[in-house]
């Protein structure tokens, strides 16, 4: 468990500087342009800090689970390489390979379990098939191999395996590549270091995000005489094809 609290406490930064750094790189027009205009009709925002505000929770709610996503797939990387000295494997679709018990592992690891569609997983099923093909072919002695894909939280309604691989979802994740079965719940309470300064940081840009973007959508998006929001000049933005 210390070694997770060590790796959290010198790289739990790295998590809410991008957080930062992703309220800085948003652009007003391009969030808009990729919305739903209709929606945001429907749901009767009709000031501009009110639209503006959803927008941006709704962009931000996102890009924080794609980040957090990547930055904990490091975290269950880092746990491996310790316990069981896993690396980074180089086989495409493949991001962690390691040895336990006369087994090679192959491991997709994913940050929640609903991160596919049937296309993708189709796409996972060949990658596994190919990296343990090319892994059977460069030894000599074949080797069992078992082919996983892991997901950093959430479950399964039952064990999902088949003739290609399985997949692992939260607790039995966590237990495949650290070998401790509380590891799961362990894990959650080092994630709240530094976390109130950290947010404070954060909240303080949010705001100051909002403020900026609330002006620049009254000066384009709104009729300064009547008070309105104009929705058919956001409409043209998100849909116009001239």
């Amino acid at each position: 468990m210390d070694l997770v609290s060590e790796y959290v406490k010198d790289n739990i930064g790295v998590f809410h500087q991008k957080r930062i750094d992703r309220l800085r790189e948003m652009s007003l027009l391009k969030i808009l342009e990729r919305k739903n205009p209709y929606l945001y009709k429907a749901k009767n925002l009709n000031t501009p800090e009110s639209l503006v505000r959803s927008i941006a929770s709704a962009y931000m709610i996102s890009a924080e689970e794609s980040i957090f996503g990547n930055w904990i797939e490091q975290l269950a990387m880092y746990v491996n390489k310790v316990v069981y000295g896993g690396y980074k494997s180089s086989a495409r679709g493949v991001d962690l390979e390691f040895e336990k018990e006369n087994v090679h592992y192959f491991v997709s690891i994913k940050s929640g379990p609903n991160w596919s569609n049937s296309q993708s997983l189709s796409q996972l099923k060949k990658d596994f098939v190919a990296a343990v093909k090319i892994f059977n072919t460069s030894r000599e002695f074949k080797m069992a191999t078992r082919c996983v894909e892991g997901c950093c939280y959430g479950k399964t309604n039952k064990t999902y395996t088949d003739s290609i691989h399985e997949k692992l979802c939260g607790e039995r994740f966590w237990y495949m590549i650290s070998g401790e079965p509380s590891m799961y719940v362990d894990l959650i309470e080092p994630l709240g270091t530094e976390a109130k300064v950290k947010n404070e940081l954060y909240d303080k840009e949010y705001q100051m995000m909002i403020t900026k973007f609330t002006c620049e959508f009254a000066e384009k998006f709104c009729d300064a005489k009547k008070g309105v929001i104009r929705w058919d000049e956001i409409v043209k933005l998100a849909s116009s094809g001239r």
